[in-house]
């Protein structure tokens, strides 16, 4: 699994933006664990996508191309979370929706679950991580979100995946994003 330094770099340095947004899906399970409010909770992951490696999977390689890669960070703590997403070598100009997910990946694009939800069942800004992002000419970028909510322990994230198109915001179909084109297992 090879990470270029521009990933590094930017994942280093990126600026979490306060924004705020809505995904769809079923809800995660619902657990009664809380996180200690002084707990920081920080969730990763890194790679460049392939089609055999569950910790960083590509489903569609016309939208991932070989050598596409991502990193993801979320950190919790003080009644917040950050989470910050690069990536790179994905198709250059282009619109992805990408979301926190209930499991970690699988061979199966549909192992990550639903989209993650702080509060079970209610899809809106207030319960879900959404990070679209738009590439450059370099197929590179970035996306960050802050949600005023603490991760639990007992109820974590277990993947970000990349979907086909931006996200939805509003009628019948708010949070979807098409389909899914690769995902990154949270550790």
């Amino acid at each position: 699994m090879r990470v270029s330094a521009f990933l590094l770099s930017l994942a280093a340095t990126a600026t979490v933006a306060a924004s705020i947004t809505s995904c769809a899906g079923p809800s995660a399970p619902v657990q009664n664990a809380k996180t200690a409010p002084e707990e920081t909770i920080n969730l990763s992951a890194a790679g460049e996508f392939s089609k055999d490696d569950t910790a960083a999977i590509v489903y569609d390689r016309k939208l991932a191309p070989q050598g596409a890669q991502a990193s993801v960070t979320v950190e919790s703590s003080g009644g917040q979370t950050r989470t910050s997403l690069v990536v790179e070598g994905l198709r250059p100009r282009r619109t992805y929706g990408a979301h926190l997910h209930a499991k970690p990946c699988g061979t199966d694009p549909e192992a990550a679950g639903p989209h993650y939800q702080h509060h079970p069942g209610q899809i809106d800004p207030v319960s879900e991580v959404w990070l679209d992002f738009t590439t450059n000419e370099e197929g590179q970028g970035r996306s960050a979100a802050r949600n005023d909510w603490a991760l639990e322990r007992a109820k974590l994230p277990g993947s970000l995946v990349i979907h086909s198109k931006a996200t939805k915001k509003s009628g019948p179909q708010v949070g979807t994003a098409g389909d899914r084109v690769a995902c990154l297992t949270l550790k």
